[in-house]
Parts: C-alpha cells; sequence; structure tokens
C-alpha cells in the first residue's frame, strides 16, 4: 500500500503556470530587505523617488530598485515634470508585505513537523 492513500482529500486546483511565474517573480523582487524597507515606506502613500532615499542610499540604487518592484507589478509609478512618484500597485500588495513581516516576527523559529 502506497503511504499516500490514507489522504482522501483532494488536491486544490494549480494556478496556471503564467501566474505561477507572475507569483514566483513578485516573491524574487521582494526578496531583498532593501526593496521590502520601499515597499513599507510607500504603504504611506505615494512618493517621489527623492523621498525615499535614505542617508546612505545612492539615488542610482534606490530608481533601481523602485524599476524593479515596478517590473514586478508590486509598484505604479507616474511622471511629473522632472519627478517620477511610486506608489503600491493596490491593496493586495500591502496586505502581502503585512502579512509577510508579521510571519517573519512570530516566536516560533523552527516550524514543526
Amino acid at each position: 500500500m502506497d503511504h499516500c492513500d490514507h489522504h482522501t482529500a483532494r488536491l486544490p486546483e494549480l494556478p496556471s503556470p503564467e501566474a505561477l511565474n507572475q507569483a514566483a517573480e513578485m516573491f524574487r523582487a521582494m526578496g531583498d530587505p532593501e526593496r521590502l524597507r520601499l515597499l513599507t515606506m510607500l504603504q504611506g502613500g505615494e512618493r517621489c523617488v527623492g523621498e525615499l532615499v535614505g542617508e546612505n542610499d545612492k539615488l542610482s540604487t534606490v530608481s533601481a530598485r523602485l524599476q524593479s518592484l515596478h517590473r514586478a507589478r508590486l509598484l505604479h509609478r507616474r511622471r511629473e515634470a522632472r519627478h517620477i512618484f511610486y506608489r503600491l500597485a493596490d491593496e493586495h500588495v500591502a496586505e502581502l508585505l503585512n502579512n509577510a513581516l508579521e510571519h517573519a516576527s512570530e516566536r516560533n523559529p523552527s516550524p514543526t513537523p
């Protein structure tokens, strides 16, 4: 008898390969603490790139990080004269970010099997 025979629940329907690839791209983009910091800063609303540059950051580095998040469809951007403004793409991005940060801060360091 196969050791998996006791499971009677059906597996959930899997998303399309395209949806899985897009989700993986989003998680890759979020897989950097500095990009997560930028997403967190944008939870307060739209900001221009210059407002997101910290004391130890280069404008070009922050801009590249924002572009990566935009390519992953986590941010929307708009241009106004010489300034580029970014904001979270939608409420799902904020929820995803908050869930990830909450999960990371839980006190249980090792999952039980």
